[in-house]
């Protein structure tokens, strides 16, 4: 790495429109000039969800105002620049295309080099944006869309542990919130509901305890906490369900955590061992208590990206395109948008978690 690199991200694969300008120097260290979020949550609670085509015009009507802001905010201009990052998958194809045009558009007319960033990767990078993490560490990748856990052992170099074969953990705490009459965004709202509750007052069902790997399944426990809702007939008993909800969904990622944890320190002998959470879902207290608890218990370091970067935002997308900036590496305006885009492209081909036809994960 010889020189600096000053990036703006552009992030627009669901429903954050996200703009950031984000600094690497030749050292290594990362410095968030700027970083604008620009939320959706209004437009789509009334559906209960995201709603594909209102989040793409969205986009279209403020990523312009966002990415400016961005840079006001970092003191720059786009002749300040070495670099535009733009996430081009996976997620919601429309809105992916709106950033990714974007981000185009920048790099043409200011002659910059474009890279155009698996959501995933900035996913991966995350908790980098505040602490110094160096490669290699084991990755749990919990949010909305996707569950995964990933040997990062380097940039752009991840290898697929487990991932879910059906909901992501993420969605299960949406949904389950949705049959409790929480208002949307779901995770946060059952998250608070919780508080107080008895988290063993209700037994739901553990997922793939007699199966092999690392492979996770929330299917089952949405459908139980759905049926279970259906009954209730106080708050105390919908605290408790909550309660119930959280514990379960920390209880199968730290399990399966464990399982990665054992595997990966049987490859790594004689090195840091280092632990990342990253994604929307790392943002719950109960699910970081959890996993530090078995951090810990392995003889792992925690890590986690601070609160603001757990979700969707663009400085991880700044940062993934930096470092690849740095190994000079860099995409053709002619890269695609992609609504599925594997970390693991080889894991992906030769064992699917989907077979075509059905619906899943993003990943």
């Amino acid at each position: 790495m010889s020189i600096a690199h000053t990036v703006l991200g552009l992030e627009t694969s669901c429903d954050e429109t996200a703009a950031a300008v984000v600094r690497l120097d030749a050292e290594g260290r990362v410095e968030v000039l700027s970083s604008i979020v620009g939320t959706q949550v209004a437009e789509h609670a009334p559906y209960g969800g995201v709603v594909p085509e209102i989040a793409a015009r969205s986009h279209v009507e403020t990523i312009d105002a966002i990415a400016n802001r961005a840079l006001e905010e970092a003191g720059l201009g786009y002749d300040d620049l070495t670099g535009v990052a733009a996430t081009a998958g996976p997620g919601l194809v429309g809105g992916v295309m709106v950033g990714l045009a974007f981000g185009k558009a920048v790099a043409l007319a200011r002659e910059l080099p474009l890279v155009a960033v698996n959501h995933l990767e900035g996913h991966a990078v995350s908790a980098r944006l505040a602490a110094h993490i160096p490669y290699p560490f084991l990755l749990l990748l919990v949010s909305g869309g996707h569950c995964q856990l990933l040997a990062v052992e380097g940039v752009g170099a991840c290898r697929r542990l487990g991932s879910t074969i059906d909901d992501a953990a993420g969605e299960a705490f949406d949904k389950i919130a949705k049959t409790l009459g929480l208002p949307y965004p779901g995770g946060p709202a059952l998250e608070a509901l919780a508080e107080g509750g008895d988290p063993e007052s209700f037994a739901l069902p553990r997922a793939l305890l007699g199966r092999a790997g690392c492979d996770f399944s929330f299917s089952g426990l949405k459908t139980a906490a759905a049926r279970q809702a259906e009954g209730l007939t106080s708050e105390v008993e919908r605290r408790n369900l909550a309660a119930s909800v959280q514990a379960a969904i920390a209880r199968q990622l730290a399990e399966r955590t464990d399982r990665a944890m054992a595997a990966y320190a049987a490859e790594h002998p004689g090195q840091p061992l280092r632990f990342v959470v990253a994604g929307g879902v790392a943002a719950n207290k109960a699910v970081r208590a959890r996993l530090q608890e078995t951090a810990a218990a392995r003889g792992f370091s925690f890590d986690a990206p601070p609160l603001a970067y757990c979700t969707d935002n663009a400085a991880m997308i700044a940062l993934a395109g930096a470092e690849r900036l740095a190994l000079g590496l860099s995409d053709p305006l002619d890269a695609p948008a992609r609504p599925r885009w594997p970390l693991d492209a080889a894991a992906a081909l030769s064992n699917p978690t989907h077979v075509p036809g059905r619906k899943g994960a993003k990943a």
